[in-house]
């Protein structure tokens, strides 16, 4: 952070979001904070050069450490997941998902995904998205029974739509997903499977969520999220498809590699290698269900009855509040929720009944049990009065003087 005095109004925004980052409870599900390792790699002499292609097969000359950089990325990839092949040139997990349709896709082909207002992602057949663009997309619901996956009906909707690529993954779904469920189905249907793992990467990484490793032929997945790593993407198959994978990579979407960001990737994969990583993702966890018990304690309803992983949504029907409100007056109080759409959800998807509420973030400035009942008990005292500043204002100042207790940033930088 050396740009001051030089371009002073871009760096005191980011002082501000440094700020900001250091003295707010970030609960976004698919955020988190880097190492300063991570952060250090991210800003070094490699953004500078130009590698297009694969190790060994550059399209420029001078590419002989970035060659053993990218080989190290991958080989630590294919290690942590246990799979054959892995590409970590995607710039994000949306392109490692275009990368696998444009690796076995025709335009027009059917492609089946989680309904993205049931917890599925943009790329799963959305149709702002390429995903639901250029293919005939069309999705699968939870249970109306109990907000959860239920693979009978999945396999009558793939039986009838007969598609050649199924999407396994979500971006709001709280429970265990079967990838050896899928499979089947795949396989009944002549179907393709693609498990996108972005946001339970690393709990499978460290082997507290079902691995879709043998199950999957594609599995994509960002890399910062429960990762810890820095944002981009990364797309793993069986050695039969990697030539179809790296086609499609490069040169079918993508020039040359971020190669910056890919040592950051390998800084973060050895990481996630760790017994203290494999600790983390425990706590995760662990924060995870206790607050959405709380919550539950204080009358929110929690979307599937609870959580098994990183996230839950929690329906704010019962207490009269928007999704939207609640994400305004939370953010107000230094509390960074996302507002979202619940399972057959009757309002917008700009208004929802919902939230989101993640424990990576938390859990990683050291966070545990006790500091989720008290964030689950500001939260809930924000909502009851989602128009007092005043409250909000000296809730915020709460937040602050709790993130002081669990320093982050401010170890490194002078905020």
């Amino acid at each position: 952070m050396k740009l001051d005095g030089k371009d002073t109004k871009v760096f005191e925004l980011m002082r501000r979001e440094l700020d900001r980052e250091e003295y707010s409870l970030i609960l976004i599900a698919s955020e988190n904070y880097v190492d300063e390792d991570v952060l250090a790699t991210q800003g070094c002499v490699l953004t500078n050069k130009y590698a297009e292609g694969y190790p060994s097969k550059r399209y420029y000359s001078g590419c002989a450490y970035l060659d053993e950089i990218e080989s190290i990325a991958i080989e630590r990839a294919r290690t942590l997941f246990g799979v054959e092949h892995a590409n970590v040139q995607p710039h994000s997990g949306s392109s490692a998902n275009m990368a696998v349709f444009y690796a076995v896709l025709e335009r027009g082909d059917t492609v089946l995904g989680m309904d993205i207002a049931h917890g599925g992602h943009l790329t799963h057949g959305a149709r702002p998205s390429f995903s639901g663009k250029w293919y005939r997309a069309v999705s699968y619901p939870v249970s109306a029974k109990n907000e959860m996956l239920d693979y009978d009906e999945i396999r009558g909707i793939a039986r009838k739509e007969r598609p050649k690529l199924i999407i396994a993954g979500a971006s709001a779904y709280s429970k265990i997903i079967d990838f050896a469920k899928f499979r089947e189905i795949a396989d009944e249907v002549g179907a393709y499977l693609m498990a996108d793992i972005a946001h339970i990467a690393g709990l499978v990484a460290a082997g507290l969520h079902p691995s879709p490793a043998g199950h999957a032929h594609f599995i994509t997945t960002t890399t910062h999220k429960t990762l810890r790593g820095p944002r981009g993407g990364l797309v793993m198959c069986n050695a039969d498809l990697a030539k179809k994978i790296d086609s499609a990579v490069f040169p079918g979407i993508q020039g040359g590699p971020l190669m910056h960001v890919i040592a950051a990737k390998a800084v973060a994969l050895r990481q996630a290698m760790t017994e203290e990583f494999k600790e983390y993702q425990r706590q995760i966890i662990a924060n995870a269900k206790h607050m959405a018990k709380r919550m539950a304690d204080l009358g929110f309803r929690i979307v599937s009855g609870g959580t098994d992983n990183h996230l839950f949504l929690v329906d704010l029907t019962p207490k009269n509040v928007t999704g939207n409100d609640a994400q305004i007056a939370l953010e107000a109080s230094g509390i960074m929720v996302n507002k979202n759409l619940i399972p057959f959800d009757t309002k917008t998807p700009g208004v929802t009944s919902g939230i989101r509420i993640g424990t990576p973030a938390v859990t990683t400035r050291g966070m545990k049990e006790k500091e989720m009942e008290v964030i689950c008990e500001m939260i809930d005292s924000v909502l009851k009065r989602p128009g007092d500043t005043s409250f909000m204002d000296g809730t915020r100042e709460r937040v602050r003087e709790m993130c002081k207790g669990f320093p982050f940033y401010s170890r490194i930088y002078d905020i």
